[in-house]
């Protein structure tokens, strides 16, 4: 297979590509994509990266003839020799889910609430209401067995929401193959899910691809899990491809300084190194000058960078890159250098520890979630609290925040004094001492309030501050803290993106001068290199204000990174605990060794060993 930057032509491929873009048909137009050309042969699997706005979500659409309002599909789109741009809306229409399907990030919102499985099954066969009791139902049988859920009638009764994110996904993956599509499109699939789940999702896309003799393109902002399943990679920034190679070479020899930094961003679980965020953010297409697109954020940027559009070099066979640089960036040692010095180091407490838990059991009504759990963080320390959905991580982070309902049980210490459990029983000390960011950046903030109201808040609840002038202050050193501009006071969070936003969270918890800091999944909704970000700035607020904190996650690349400690639970339970590279090397239990095998692994010379 060879995937080409400009204009592709290889009349065997399944799937060809040529010159696809993308514009806004705005009072002045500019194109969201540009360019972009690929061909896939039948069985093989690309790889789609880059970060929020990199325009890899529009071109996987753009690949099934679809277009947002406001926008024109240009270029050439053929799939088994049908050309999907040019086509009228009906034959679009046809051809989707028979020559091409799409499966979607979210699999819930793409299912119908209203309708049980198998009635939704039975609609992708026959899309006609009248022809849905003539449909063959070995076709059916046929994939849910490969996707390795059940067969049975009480299971095809069931409605969405009595189904897993897990089995939801795979159930999206077998109505996209139901109908023997040519092509598949596969859009963040595995985004949100816990590690097992996603190698079950991974696992099942891998096992029908190729035997169902379909090409795949797998969008994603995740290294790791693309590095698993795609032969190829394409690498795409500001709407453009900027580096397409086999996937091998772009993780270890990329020869694109954005390829390069994403990889420094990657989380390895396989050994502890420093992450590496890229400064600035990334270029809106409707700003795009003449020169390169990544030169503000470019350490190779010279002046030439600025005036010329990067071409299409040639680095080696089947490896091509837009970069003036491209030899130079690709024998560059950047990588291996910066790779060699992890960002948190390890650190055993040797005082009280700050947080103890005893006998914990805590319940939704009649409904125990967590039983029996010890836990101690040492001061300073780094606490990783791991499991799948479900575990019981969450709850337990609410638990020793403050907030989670009544039906809390078991001893919980802080800084050698006892707390209630719930906040409203706590000394106003204690409600200072502890602060929990949450998740989603976008749910935890106010929008109808400024960020620097946000933050004055905080200091005017705990009474921090002399008065309103020094409390202005407070807020403008906060926002240099979690590196924003001053001029962020007067935002709205609307107006940040993801990562910024994040910040902020973190700026309103360090606001009330905290000793444990809980975490909860912070970064899960993150590109990769916004993530490395956060975590060089919570490494440094650890290192120089010693802060405890408890982190929870999914990621076992994000525990190798940062965790001293890691606390494994399932089913509310704690099967394994200690020493964080202790584990990770050695897992004594079972459940951990499952946890460690889903976990993708990034190749390449991050990982050394890998």
């Amino acid at each position: 297979m060879t995937i080409s930057l400009d204009q592709p032509s290889h009349s065997s491929a399944l799937v060809e590509v040529k010159g696809l873009t993308v514009t806004v048909n705005a009072r002045r137009p500019y194109d969201i994509v540009r360019g972009v050309g690929l061909s896939l042969a039948a069985g093989e699997v690309l790889g789609i990266v880059g970060e929020s706005g990199s325009g890899k979500t529009t071109t996987a659409l753009a690949l099934l003839g679809f277009a947002r309002p406001g926008t024109v599909i240009s270029g050439s789109v053929r799939i088994a020799g049908t050309e999907m741009v040019t086509a009228s809306e009906a034959d679009r229409r046809r051809a989707r889910g028979s020559l091409v399907a799409y499966v979607p990030q979210d699999p819930s919102s793409s299912l119908n609430p209203a309708l049980r499985i198998g009635a939704q099954l039975d609609e992708v066969l026959a899309w006609r209401r009248r022809d849905r009791r003539q449909v063959d139902k070995t076709r059916v049988t046929e994939l849910l067995q490969k996707v390795k859920l059940p067969t049975t009638r009480e299971f095809l009764r069931r409605y969405p929401h009595q189904l897993s994110g897990g089995q939801l996904q795979r159930i999206c993956i077998a109505m996209a193959m139901l109908k023997r599509p040519r092509l598949i499109v596969f859009d963040e699939p595995t985004t949100g899910l816990d590690v097992t789940t996603q190698g079950h999702v991974l696992e099942t896309i891998k096992e029908l691809v190729g035997p169902e003799g379909a090409a795949a393109v797998y969008v994603t902002h995740d290294l790791a899990v693309v590095g698993s399943i795609a032969g190829r990679l394409g690498v795409m920034y500001s709407g453009l491809l900027v580096e397409e190679a086999p996937t091998p070479t772009v993780l270890c020899h990329s020869a694109h300084p954005y390829s390069k930094r994403l990889v420094l961003a990657t989380p390895s679980v396989t050994r502890r190194r420093e992450l590496h965020g890229i400064a600035g953010t990334p270029l809106n297409p409707r700003d795009r000058h003449a020169g390169c697109p990544f030169a503000a954020r470019c350490e190779f940027a010279e002046e030439r960078c600025w005036q010329v559009g990067p071409q299409v070099v040639e680095v080696s066979e089947g490896h091509r890159s837009r970069c003036l640089r491209a030899i130079e960036v690709q024998a560059s040692q950047a990588a291996a250098s910066l790779s060699g010095r992890p960002g948190w180091e390890e650190k055993v407490a040797t005082t009280s520890p700050v947080l103890t838990l005893a006998g914990v059991y805590a319940s939704y009504g009649s409904h125990t979630v967590i039983n029996e759990v010890d836990i101690s963080v040492g001061d300073g320390e780094c606490l990783a609290l791991v499991g799948e959905s479900g575990s019981g991580k969450t709850t337990l982070a609410r638990c020793i925040s403050g907030i989670h309902p009544d039906g809390v049980e078991g001893y919980l210490g802080f800084d050698g004094r006892a707390l209630e459990w719930p906040a409203k029983k706590r000394p106003r000390e204690a409600l200072r001492e502890i602060q929990y960011i949450f998740q989603n950046p976008y749910a935890s903030l106010n929008p109808r309030r400024t960020i620097g109201h946000l933050l004055m808040q905080p200091l005017e609840t705990f009474g921090i501050g002399a008065g309103y002038a020094e409390r202005r202050t407070r807020v403008a050193q906060l926002l240099q803290r979690v590196a924003l501009p001053a001029e962020y006071e007067n935002r709205y969070p609307s107006q940040l993106s993801g990562g910024e936003r994040q910040r902020v969270a973190i700026a309103r918890a360090l606001a009330a001068q905290p000793r444990l800091m809980v975490c909860d999944e912070i970064t899960s909704s993150l590109d990769v290199s916004i993530q490395a970000s956060v975590l060089e700035l919570l490494g440094k607020l650890r290192r120089e204000e010693n802060l405890t904190m408890l982190f929870i996650t999914h990621n076992l690349g994000l525990v190798r990174a940062i965790a001293d400690q890691v606390v494994i639970l399932q089913g509310g339970r704690i099967v394994e605990k200690g020493p964080a590279s202790s584990i990770l090397d050695g897992p004594a239990e079972q459940y951990t060794f499952e946890l460690l095998a889903n976990t993708p692994v990034l190749a390449g010379p991050v990982g050394a060993g890998e």
